[in-house]
């Protein structure tokens, strides 16, 4: 099984040039302790989160054939909502299946972006994309268990390495693996020194327990539902991203759900940045687990979306 390289990287990054947003590093002066934490605000992409970077990779790098055969995914919001933003810039038919359990807010935005929502229940969001490429002959854009998307997600790390090139340590927040896959790739080729450590909710820690054990572990839907952090509800890493973690990442860590809201708090308050709860996982690691991180100097924690319900992000505003 090839791993992404950084040549893969640096293609996709030529790829999504002026469609994803090149996004800051941004000083955060008020998360307390020693050594500095930058914030990589990836809620100003065009669809509110990192996820237009592997899609737009994956679906510019398909042939004008496959994709007027039509597109499907599976996805919680986020892949969604960029898929669908993607293949209208290609004017390709996208059908995506959403879990029931998802915000309604983001299926309304994929709506929104013309493409056919599917609504099913979270045993069966990774199984009827599979159907409708055999029934349908639809091209299938994975959420994270690709080449293509590991590799447009890997332009954030390439990003980093290129702004901080003596970054110390880089959070990630966990979910199908892809994100933290891309970065990792990217992060160790350009600054081998750095540490990749990647952040999950305690209550949706699958990629947590694989990392411990040392085996690729699943998480049954009610587990992982439980989290407020609703990107990051996959029951388990994929195939190909699992690959990518063994060889590259130096740890995957968790943090409570109360951990979370006060992250959130702190960047929208604090660092004037609006982010959704799974955005705020990696910050929240910085802000509530130092002592279970590496020590650095320099660390960048990936705001991976801003795509919060607004009634949810006012409840946890006003908690604080």
């Amino acid at each position: 099984m090839e791993l992404v390289t950084i040549a893969d990287v640096r293609a996709a990054q030529d790829r999504v040039a002026g469609v994803a947003v090149r996004t800051p590093l941004i000083p955060a002066p008020w998360a307390p302790g020693p050594g500095e934490l930058f914030v990589k605000p990836e809620m100003l992409q065009p669809i509110g989160a990192f996820k237009i970077r592997g899609a737009y990779n994956k679906i510019a790098g398909l042939t004008a054939d496959e994709r007027a055969r039509g597109l499907v995914a599976s996805s919680s919001g986020n892949h969604a909502q960029a898929v669908a933003y993607a293949a209208r810039m290609f004017d390709a038919k996208a059908t995506i299946v959403i879990p029931d359990t998802a915000p309604d807010h983001k299926v309304a935005a994929t709506r929104a972006l013309g493409a056919e929502v599917l609504l099913v229940p979270p045993a069966e969001r990774d199984i009827l994309p599979r159907q409708l490429v055999e029934e349908r002959g639809y091209i299938l854009v994975p959420p994270f268990d690709d080449g293509a998307i590991i590799a447009g997600q890997g332009t954030i790390g390439a990003e980093i390495a290129d702004d901080l090139p003596d970054v110390d340590l880089v959070l990630v927040p966990v979910s199908g693996g892809g994100l933290i896959s891309g970065i990792a790739a990217a992060v160790k080729a350009l600054r081998p020194e750095a540490r990749v450590v990647g952040v999950e909710p305690q209550l949706a820690a699958d990629a947590s327990e694989s990392f411990r054990t040392g085996r690729r572990i699943a998480w049954h839907p009610e587990q992982t539902h439980r989290t407020i952090a609703d990107g990051l509800r996959t029951v388990s890493v994929g195939v190909l991203p699992w690959e990518h973690i063994r060889a590259h990442v130096d740890d995957i860590v968790t943090v409570t759900e109360d951990e979370i809201r006060a992250a959130m708090r702190a960047l929208v308050v604090q660092g004037r940045l609006v982010v959704e709860p799974s955005g705020a996982a990696a910050t929240a690691a910085y802000l509530s687990i130092r002592d279970q991180l590496p020590e650095s100097a320099r660390t960048v924690a990936i705001a991976s979306g801003g795509n919060a319900d607004p009634a949810m992000l006012a409840e946890i505003l006003s908690a604080g």
